[in-house]
This record gives structure tokens, C-alpha cells and sequence, in this order.
């Protein structure tokens, strides 16, 4: 770089000036100088260490590639999302230095015009003063060098959801198409939770972040969906259960099950939601717990059935989920309890018991009833023949049900073989004896009906 003119008789200014700026102070160029470091052109600060266009970047959190794919399969289950890239801005321009003039031979590049002096104007002159507090209350801050810029954030769901212009959105939808939208908007936004019938289970590939890790991973996992009229609201398996993960299968034997479930986010465009039944659960169990006349012992509640089986079935009350076999559901013995139950039954049940620190619900169907076995000695006498259907067989014994519902526990007679009897048959029988210690009533097969 050149060496610059400078006037003998200023030297004692410059030497003023230069102590002022080592104390901290910002220094006034004298009037005919040019200001020492111009920096960049647009009067941004010049990028620090390193040379021209290799500023020194902030660092930028690696963006994981698995958010690629369509719209219909990005399913993310956690309410965060990655963030953006940064905002590239135009190139970077290096820094300039001050062209070779002398006091008076010619105005630097800068856009203020001169003083009254005909130099550069100082802070002290009137009309920069105005000029400046103008251009700071109008004019943004100076940006900083595009390497050292933080990346921009991208938006979340909830500020997304904000942006969305619902009125252009839902300008062609009927009555019930937009009864149905709105409905899926309040609970997004108050997290109120909504009813829906499962109508299937599916696979769909989407975006997990990992609780361990914070990252985003490609995974693919069964997704219960469910229609808020004609509008499909998924949600993955790992945000059905509130305790351990079940089985997929336990997903696909589902449907016809009614649940609860609050919207966790809404693609307007792709016209489809997800949502979690796990949060839905988790403000029923609350609700319960505060509510003495529901979970103190012997209260009358309800319970929905989610998925039947040939022995059990998994029922579902104020958020928790129950495993109920046939000694919960009936006092008659039941062969195959898909043949009585479905999943989307609701039935009334009996808290048995309740532990509000494991949030541990005991329930039973079948005390809603009077038992069967209490009378049975006087409609059913020792000795008296009784028409009966076998119901099960058990280690060799045979479970009969009688009209009334009281189940008498059978053996045959010498001339039958159990080969020769299923269950569903009609058979005839006679009473033996009654055991009140074990409420059991037992007999012996006579022959088919």
C-alpha cells in the first residue's frame, strides 16, 4: 500500500487522535483526512482474521438428510423440527483500502456529503446529528459478515400452523369438511383432546427424533389412523401406549375401537394430521385421579374395549389401559371371547382397587352383576338333571352353562369319550354336590342333547 501524505502541521492532531482511539474512544478523522480502516464498501465491519473471503463462520449444526421424501410420508412424531439451512446472502466482498489522495486533492468514496469545512462531517456538526438519528430510527443495524451470520431458525409447527392463511385454505370446503378442519385446529391449538373410530393400522415411513440422541431418524412403524369426517389423522405406535410398547399386532386387531387423541400437527396442505392418544391418556388419568367418586374403590365406571382375544382382551378406562381375561368379564364360562366382545363394546365395570402412585387401575365387568352361583342351591338341587351347553374344556374337566348363567364344572360318564364332545354342544347333565368355600358347582355329563 502506498504511503499517505500527511501535513507536518496536523501531525500533533493525528497524535491526539491516535490516543483517544487506544484509550476506547472513537476518533474523528481531521477534516481533509481520510479515516485510517475503511472496511467494506457497504460499511459493514471487515471479517476478522483469516485473509479476504475466508472470514471465520459460526458453526452450523449438521442437518440430518432424512427429512427428504414426500409430503404424505414425513410424519414427525416429535412437536420439534430440525433446523434450516443458514441463509447463504450474497458473496462476500474483502476489504477495501483508501485510495492514494491528498488533503483537498478529492473527496473519498463514502456516501455523506462534506462538512462546511469541506472535509468529512463529524459527529459535533448539526446536521450529521440529524442525518444519523434519521437513518437509526429508519435503517436497520449493519449486517454482519455472511460467515460470522447465525443460521436462520426454521419455523416450528406451532408457528407454521400461525402462518397458514386458513381463510384461503378452507374457502371451497362444505359444511362438514370444514366442521371437521375446525375441530382438528382447536385441538391443535388448546391440545383438547378428540373421539374417533380406528379404521385401520398401516406402516408409514416418517421423521423420529431419538428421545436418547436429539436426532432425526428415518424409521418406519405401524400408525393407527383414524377419520375426522373424511380427514385422516395417523398416529405411530409410539405414541399410543402411555406404559410399556405393545405389540404391532395388538395396532391391527384395533379397529372398530373408539380413542381419544389430541393433534400434535396439522399439514393443511397435504390434508392429513397426527396425532397422539398418549397425551389424550395422560390428562384422562389426570382427571381421574382428582375425581374421588370415580376412583375410589367400588365406583361405577365405564371401560371401551381396544382389541379382543380368543382368551383376553385389552380394555381401555380414563386413560388406562386394563388387561381383562374371562374371570374379569363374566361369571360364564366363555370359550372364545371374540364371539361375545368386540372391540368399540362399552361396558360398565367395578374399581376394584386404585394406586395413585403408580397410576395402577384394577377393574372387573362381571360384579356389575349379581353372581349366578348365589341361589343355585335351590333352583339347582343335588341330584336334579339340567340342560346344558359346554362352554370349554380344561385339563380334562368340562365347563357346562346353565340358562340362568351358573356354570357347573363336569366330568363324563363311563361310556363316553371326550373325542365325542365339543365345545357348543348341548348336553344333559346332573348336579353332584355344591363347594361354597369355592362358589363352584359340580356335575356329570349324561349324554348329548
Amino acid at each position: 500500500m502506498p504511503k499517505k501524505k500527511v501535513n507536518p502541521a496536523e501531525e500533533p492532531e493525528q497524535t491526539a487522535a491516535m490516543t483517544v482511539e487506544q484509550a476506547g474512544e472513537e476518533a474523528t478523522a481531521p477534516p481533509g483526512e481520510l479515516p485510517k480502516d475503511m472496511g467494506a464498501p457497504d460499511g459493514s465491519p471487515p471479517p476478522e482474521f483469516g485473509e479476504p473471503g475466508n472470514a471465520v463462520s459460526g458453526d452450523v449444526p449438521d442437518l440430518p438428510r432424512d427429512g427428504d421424501g414426500k409430503a404424505e410420508e414425513v410424519m414427525a412424531v416429535d412437536a420439534a423440527t430440525p433446523p434450516g439451512p443458514p441463509d447463504s446472502g450474497p458473496e462476500e466482498a474483502p476489504p477495501m483500502e483508501p485510495p492514494d489522495t491528498a488533503p483537498g486533492d478529492g473527496q473519498p468514496l463514502d456516501t455523506q456529503e462534506p462538512g462546511p469545512d469541506g472535509g468529512k462531517p463529524t459527529e459535533d456538526d448539526p446536521s450529521t446529528r440529524a442525518v444519523s438519528a434519521q437513518a437509526g430510527d429508519d435503517a436497520p443495524p449493519p449486517e454482519p459478515p455472511d460467515g460470522d451470520a447465525p443460521p436462520v431458525p426454521s419455523l416450528t409447527e406451532r408457528q407454521s400452523f400461525f402462518a397458514l392463511d386458513f381463510h384461503e385454505l378452507d374457502r371451497g370446503l362444505s359444511q362438514e369438511e370444514r366442521q371437521a378442519w375446525n375441530s382438528i385446529y382447536a385441538s391443535f391449538r388448546g391440545h383438547s383432546a378428540l373421539s374417533g373410530t380406528v379404521i385401520g393400522a398401516d406402516p408409514h415411513s416418517m421423521n423420529v427424533r431419538n428421545r436418547e440422541t436429539g436426532r432425526v431418524e428415518r424409521r418406519t412403524m405401524y400408525c393407527v389412523m383414524v377419520l375426522v369426517y373424511r380427514v385422516p389423522v395417523y398416529i405411530p405406535g409410539t405414541e399410543m401406549w402411555m406404559g410399556e410398547a405393545r405389540p404391532d399386532y395388538v395396532l391391527q386387531n384395533m379397529m372398530g375401537a373408539s380413542i381419544d387423541f389430541i393433534i400434535t400437527k396439522v399439514d393443511r396442505e397435504g390434508g392429513y394430521a397426527i396425532a397422539s392418544r398418549r397425551q389424550a391418556s395422560r390428562a384422562q388419568r389426570y382427571f381421574f385421579a382428582h375425581r374421588p367418586d370415580l376412583c375410589r374403590e367400588g365406583s361405577r365406571v365405564k371401560c371401551r374395549l381396544l382389541a379382543v382375544g380368543p382368551r383376553r382382551c385389552l380394555a381401555e378406562c380414563y386413560g388406562h389401559d386394563v388387561d381383562l381375561t374371562q374371570r374379569d368379564l363374566s361369571y360364564t364360562a366363555i370359550a372364545d371371547l371374540r364371539a361375545e366382545y368386540h372391540p368399540g363394546d362399552e361396558l360398565d365395570c367395578i374399581v376394584k382397587g386404585y394406586d395413585a402412585a403408580q397410576r395402577n387401575l384394577l377393574i372387573s365387568v362381571k360384579e356389575t352383576e349379581a353372581n349366578p352361583f348365589e341361589g343355585a342351591e335351590q333352583r339347582h338341587p343335588v341330584g336334579s338333571r339340567r340342560y346344558a351347553v359346554i362352554a370349554g374344556k380344561y385339563g380334562g374337566g368340562v365347563f357346562c352353562n346353565l340358562p340362568d348363567g351358573t356354570v357347573c364344572m363336569c366330568n363324563y360318564s363311563y361310556q363316553h369319550e371326550d373325542s365325542e364332545f365339543q365345545s357348543g354342544d348341548h348336553v344333559t347333565l346332573v348336579v353332584q354336590r355344591f363347594e361354597r368355600d369355592k362358589r363352584q358347582m359340580y356335575g356329570k355329563i349324561l349324554s348329548k342333547w
